[in-house]
């Protein structure tokens, strides 16, 4: 019997969990095993992701939810009284219920300009200039966070994060990566992910929108700054008791490339609907590049397709703009009935 088609387009993190990794869930889920980390999965999934990213001594802490990634991460970088600077449409800014300023004490989100969901050396130096010129009474600098895939759903190139971080660092700041989409950049970029994590002292790595159930790794080029991390995410209510359950996911999904593979499955989705998209007259309002889509629509083609499909509509406009973004099981014949439906 044919599966029904699956038109939810309202996020990745529709998808379900890729085989592979709830087959490793089940079988893990046998006897006793460490908890908190001491689980005998942990010593292997740091050690596959030192050699993915080429550092051969970062420290790794697992957690369950990209906010408690990037919080922590961000936390463990600057001190209250410092700030981030981070892309106006930034998920730390747009998203995460204030959860950066939470976990750091209060460090301050400075807000960058950029097009296309990017920042440029030009509007990171911009906003950075006045910044720390107030002497006891101003916010200090503090740390660069980028996303890539951007919430745009474009992408910084490998020579725009090698300028925007060299920039920071000549600045004295550290740098952070939100990854939570990071497979679908390394895909759609066709680089390696030591390439893209080269300008970086901390990377957010993504799992949950990419086939596994519920875990991101938080990866400290530093290890010094490893014990820290490790309080702040105790503290944080994010260290697991029943660890292995995330580590026998974040070693599954490292398998094999399962990663990379899933990542661009929901990639070549996203670039078929895009197409088809163009072709039947929809407004793009960026360049979609790796899985995420705003394009706007007639009211008439969003009441046909939503019909049957699932996907967010940010605005009331005349031609209201939204969101599709596909995830990694999408298939063909999904994506063309959502075209189907759309040009009527």
């Amino acid at each position: 019997m044919d599966q029904p088609l699956n038109l939810n387009f309202a996020s990745d993190n529709t998808g379900p969990v890729a085989a592979p990794i709830m087959q490793a869930m089940v079988e893990a889920n046998t006897g006793a095993a460490m908890p908190y980390g001491a689980d005998p999965w942990m010593d292997d999934v740091r050690d596959r992701l030192r050699a993915l990213f080429h550092w051969p001594e970062a420290e790794v802490l697992l957690v369950a939810t990209g906010t408690g990634a990037n919080a922590l991460a961000l936390a463990g970088m600057v001190q209250p009284w410092q700030t981030i600077f981070a892309h106006r449409i930034s998920h730390i800014e747009e998203d995460e219920c204030g959860a950066p300023e939470f976990y750091t004490g209060g460090a301050k989100l400075t807000l960058v300009e950029g097009q296309d969901g990017k920042m440029t050396p030009d509007t990171l130096a911009a906003a950075m200039a006045p910044v720390g010129k107030k002497g006891v009474h101003g916010v200090q600098r503090g740390a660069l966070s980028l996303t890539n895939v951007t919430e745009a759903g474009t992408l910084y190139s490998l020579a725009e994060l090698d300028a925007l971080t060299t920039l920071a660092h000549e600045a004295g700041l550290p740098c952070h990566l939100d990854g939570a989409r990071f497979a679908n950049a390394c895909a759609a970029l066709e680089c390696s992910a030591a390439d893209m994590v080269r300008g970086f002292n901390m990377v957010s790595f993504g799992g949950t929108k990419n086939g596994c159930m519920a875990v991101e790794a938080v990866v400290l080029r530093d290890p010094a700054r490893g014990w820290e991390l490790e309080l702040r995410r105790k503290r944080a209510a994010q260290l697991w008791s029943k660890h292995r359950y995330l580590s026998v996911q974040m070693r599954a999904y490292l398998e094999d490339d399962l990663w990379l593979r899933n990542a661009a499955a929901a990639n070549r989705a996203g670039q078929r609907l895009a197409s088809g998209l163009r072709n039947i007259g929809a407004d793009l309002v960026w360049t979609p590049q790796a899985n995420m889509i705003f394009a706007r629509l007639d009211r008439a083609a969003h009441a046909r397709a939503q019909a049957e499909a699932q996907y967010y509509i940010l605005d009331d406009a005349e031609r209201p703009l939204c969101r599709l973004v596909c995830d990694f099981t999408k298939t063909d014949a999904e994506v063309d009935r959502l075209l189907e439906m759309v040009a009527g």
